[in-house]
């Protein structure tokens, strides 16, 4: 046989069958149906290719649509059914109300607000073994440059010790938190003792014990705080809170006094090595240390390929910070006696005790920026307008802070027993102490920490540099020191946190 075979039509064997030719008018047309098919899919397509992936992904060949449509692909067949069929996008979803990672209770502030300012009751408690020689005329305990010192110091390592930890708990790795905390908090209360006794004179014995005491206090509380064990260290404080309401009412002995300190800190301590120990044992259980960390020996050994933590040198501005916002906020507190005044120590104790108290609802306001500021890249077309948006809820949360820590410290003043009333330049001195120590929060809270320590550090420098002037510097100076600093890093916020880079998670 010579030449191609050929079958019934004519049609040569092995080539594809010719596209149909179109059907007749009274013929049912199949595109039709297949765009009812499609229906919703077809509508809401912005571009042919949609439609061919939807056909493709249906199971549609070339081979059966040339044979049941007529179209050479798909497509063909795509075009024509996105030309056919009416364009109807459907409405977008209502989005979905998200928890947003700033939402915080206003309760759990409150509450930490409360532990920060509950040890504070334990001068009062304290007082009698703390009493001032008859004729020292201050009001204030005997050894205070003991006290004082041995707090800064427990404040500076402290605030480094908790940030070290908290980056630990950042990676991931809990149980590097916990040995953080295990060997820092004992090496903090060592330090804060030693730094105590350099400070000692003679008759100072039991100032330097009671800042023994505050510096285990001290390290113990961190490590509660940073597990998130607040009602933990509130029970604890209970028997030291209900002593010193009853010093309201009775004459406490002195006996008594020194028991129900040693029993909340005792309990204090025991918490939190029961703690910390718990979360270690825990990690330990789990079998990780962070994200692609295993505790299991490994080629090479345990701690081969394992990454390294985070940097020690990271957690020094913190304590920086630390260190000079306590010397600021003890200026402010004790500037009468500081300055050489005649001055009780019911003078002091209301401006402290509303300056910690305040901490509660400044954390609160910290998260409320956050929130706002969220909110404001989400209405924001450019970078003009975020910014004008950031510095409105700074304004909002900042004037916020300041009227409670007003509010605070009028309270506490007309509660404190024989506390007189403020003169306006303590009061003010007091609200820009809170204004330096919000807008330095804040900084630090997004990174920020070496310039906020750096501000306030060189605040606390010049106010300690005015104290011990010879001749002593003026008032007005000494007054200038945290209007400056405030100033400062309140314009730092608004040029740092206006961009909307810095607001990236």
């Amino acid at each position: 046989m010579s030449g191609p075979a050929r079958t019934g039509a004519g049609v040569r064997r092995g080539t594809p069958p010719p596209v149909p030719g179109p059907r007749p008018r009274w013929a049912a047309d199949p595109l039709d149906e297949l765009a009812a098919r499609l229906g919703e899919s077809a509508a809401a397509a912005v571009h042919p290719d949609e439609i061919a992936a939807i056909m493709e992904s249906d199971g549609m060949t070339d081979d059966h649509i040339r044979l049941t449509y007529g179209r050479e692909n798909s497509f063909a067949l795509a075009e024509d059914l996105f030309a056919r069929v009416p364009r109807a996008y459907p409405e977008p979803e209502p989005p979905r109300t998200a928890a947003s990672p700033w939402d915080m209770g206003l309760t759990g502030c409150l509450l930490r607000g409360l532990v920060f300012a509950l040890p504070g009751l334990a001068y009062v408690l304290g007082a009698p073994f703390l009493a001032s020689p008859p004729g020292d005329g201050s009001g204030l305990p005997a050894g205070t440059d003991v006290l004082l010192v041995g707090t800064l110091v427990g404040w500076a390592w402290n605030q480094a010790l908790a940030h070290r930890a908290y980056a630990w708990l950042g990676a991931g790795d809990r149980r590097s938190a916990s040995r953080a905390l295990l060997t820092g908090a004992p090496a903090g209360a060592l330090l804060g003792t030693g730094a105590a006794l350099a400070v000692a004179g003679p008759g100072e014995g039991g100032a330097t014990a009671f800042a023994t005491a505050q510096a285990l206090y001290q390290g113990a509380a961190t490590a509660l705080l940073v597990l998130g064990r607040e009602r933990a260290l509130l029970s604890a404080l209970a028997p030291l809170t209900a002593g010193a309401l009853l010093t309201l009412l009775y004459d406490v002995p002195s006996p008594a006094r020194a028991a129900l300190l040693a029993v909340s800190g005792a309990a204090v301590v025991v918490l939190a090595g029961r703690e910390v120990l718990r979360a270690r044992g825990a990690a330990a259980a789990s079998g990780t240390r962070g994200p692609g960390r295993r505790t299991g020996a490994g080629k090479g050994g345990a701690g081969a390929g394992a990454p390294r933590g985070p940097s020690l040198l990271r957690s020094v501005p913190y304590g920086v910070f630390g260190l000079a916002t306590g010397a600021l906020v003890l200026h402010a507190v004790l500037r009468n006696t500081l300055a050489g005044e005649a001055a009780s120590g019911v003078v002091a104790a209301p401006g402290a005790v509303a300056l910690t108290l305040s901490m509660g609802p400044a954390e609160w306001l910290l998260y409320r920026f956050r929130r706002g500021c969220d909110a404001g890249l989400r209405r924001s077309t450019t970078p003009r307008a975020f910014r004008r948006a950031a510095t409105l809820v700074l304004g909002r949360c900042l004037g916020a802070y300041v009227a409670v820590l007003f509010a605070l410290l009028a309270v506490t003043t007309l509660l404190w027993i024989g506390a007189p009333v403020p003169d306006p330049a303590r009061a003010t001195g007091l609200l820009l102490i809170g204004v330096t120590l919000w807008t330095g929060l804040l900084l630090q809270a997004f990174g920020a920490v070496t310039t906020a320590a750096a501000v306030c550090g060189t605040a606390a420098l010049l106010r300690t540099a005015a104290l011990f002037a010879d001749p002593p510097a003026p008032a007005v100076a000494a007054f200038a020191v945290p209007v400056v600093a405030a100033a400062v890093l309140t314009a730092l916020v608004c040029v740092l946190l206006g961009r909307a880079t810095a607001h990236r998670r």
